[in-house]
């Protein structure tokens, strides 16, 4: 493991936390807290977290949030695609998420099993973790293996407690090989925990948070997580490749008990906040009939605002509205194009990217710095497939309309989302390789980490130093 010699964050000597041995684990006690347990009726029982260390409690106060921002406008001239690249940190083994802390120490996960902590240039590493028992990542000119049969498990999606440092508290979700979540499933399942990152040995505090969470060894894992603005950790989950046979007599997306394919909003402990929608099955679910989220992040006002993976592209991001369907399911109850849209009351896509073009869309940030000026009040999105930035203007309905942003793809079909428009510019196409999340820095910066070395890159990625962390300049 290497980093670059430029000056990340603060002061001292950097840290990391280590989660060896995860597979397979269980609380520090040796039982599975805060797990959702369906009934024969349908409705779950939701056991939080029992007697944590720490005072948990959050306030659901969105006005109190630093981004919060009600009359927001979007911008109406296009964003700038002339940008530079300044790699922050190199030598990351398939990274997947990274998040600040409130103190503006930052977590980044590596999907082998590693959380590590930067507050300086230099990195310290641990030894990787068994997260999933064949798990490796490929260096530069090398096959890939596992990993080039495509597997998206691993160590994925992190969030740091918003009471942090008080609360010195990392989310994180992973997969394992364990006890299949539903009958005939697949053994492979996903599992939320957190980790009390000020203990001598982090790894041993592990508390189960949701245990287990349909998963599958390759795809559609979902797995995104995020403190939002209302302090509700949101955690979005995939389909677990229960639809990759259409007309599967079992289409969890649809399923309320189901934890599936799902964006499910809760409390620190685990437990189902006031408020969530009724829908007849388990309390912490937002919304469902999704198929692959990978990336959440919220509007000024608070909206939440998803990406995800749609089929044989037909890639999307989707505006949620507590209780909506967003129409994957079943052959019947399947939509993601103009075609199988009309004529449902599933909830719309503000962007459908259509049959001819594919984003494969992981993580995102609702950009309100002036690291890159016109970038602001835009979601930016990265790009597996596509291997670079996309940029998308998103446009409340009462507002400027779309076509007031020159240039761009346009998103503003009648069959799509009668409340928004979009407009969607890209850049550094095959500049950084698989772009798998964009973040915005306490300091109004953007930055930007690679996956690829996970075997799936193209054009002659993965390249000496990758994967990296990259914070993104004017040209």
């Amino acid at each position: 493991m290497r980093s670059t010699r430029r000056r990340f964050l603060a002061s001292t000597a950097a840290s990391a936390v280590g989660l060896a041995g995860l597979a397979g684990c269980s609380a520090p006690d040796g039982s599975t807290n805060g797990n959702g347990t369906s009934t024969a009726d349908g409705s779950s029982d939701v056991t939080p977290v029992p007697d944590p260390n720490y005072d948990l409690s959050v306030t659901h106060d969105v006005e109190s949030w630093d981004g919060y921002d009600p009359d927001w406008s979007p911008p109406t001239d296009p964003p700038t695609l002339d940008v530079e690249i300044e790699t922050v940190i190199e030598g990351l083994e398939i990274p997947w998420d990274l998040a600040f802390a409130p103190d503006g120490d930052l977590f980044v996960t590596e999907r082998v099993g590693r959380i590590s902590r930067y507050d300086s240039s230099t990195l310290e590493t641990v030894a990787t973790a068994d997260v999933i028992d064949h798990a490796d990542s490929i260096a530069p000119g090398e096959e890939g293996g596992w990993w080039e049969a495509g597997s998206e498990g691993g160590l994925m999606g992190l969030a740091v407690h918003p009471n942090y440092p008080d609360v010195p508290l990392v989310y994180a979700i992973y997969t394992y090989e364990g006890e299949a979540a539903t009958p005939g499933g697949d053994p492979y399942v996903n599992r939320l925990s957190y980790f009390d990152v000020s203990a001598d040995d982090p790894g041993e505090t592990e508390t189960v948070v949701i245990d287990p969470i349909p998963g599958n060894e390759i795809i559609h894992n979902g797995s995104r997580i995020a403190f939002g603005p209302a302090n509700h950790l949101w955690v979005t989950t995939g389909d677990a490749g229960s639809m990759t046979d259409v007309g599967t007599d079992d289409p969890l997306p649809q399923d309320p008990s189901s934890l599936a394919g799902k964006v499910l909003r809760l409390e620190p402990d685990g437990s189902a906040p006031d408020g969530n929608p009724d829908i007849g099955g388990d309390p912490r679910v937002y919304t469902y009939g999704h198929r692959n989220p990978q990336g959440i992040d919220f509007l000024p006002d608070g909206t939440p605002i998803v990406t995800e993976h749609g089929p044989a592209n037909r890639d999307e991001v989707m505006v949620l509205r507590p209780g909506e369907n967003h129409g994957w399911g079943s052959e019947d109850e399947r939509a993601r194009d103009g075609e199988t849209y009309p004529g449902t009351d599933y909830a719309r896509p503000v962007v459908n990217t259509g049959p001819d073009e594919g984003w494969a869309p992981p993580g995102c940030v609702f950009y309100t710095g002036d690291g890159v000026p016109s970038w602001s009040n835009r979601l930016l999105v990265g790009g597996l497939a596509s291997q670079r930035v996309n940029i998308v203007t998103v446009y409340p309905a009462d507002g400027e309309p779309a076509s007031a942003a020159t240039g761009g793809t346009r998103y503003d079909a009648d069959w799509m989302n009668e409340d928004y428009d979009a407009v969607a510019h890209h850049t550094l196409a095959d500049e950084l390789g698989r772009i798998r999340h964009l973040e915005q820095g306490p300091n109004g910066d953007v930055y930007a980490i690679t996956s690829n070395r996970d075997g799936r890159a193209d054009d002659g990625f993965p390249k000496e130093g990758d994967d990296r962390l990259v914070r993104i300049t004017p040209a």
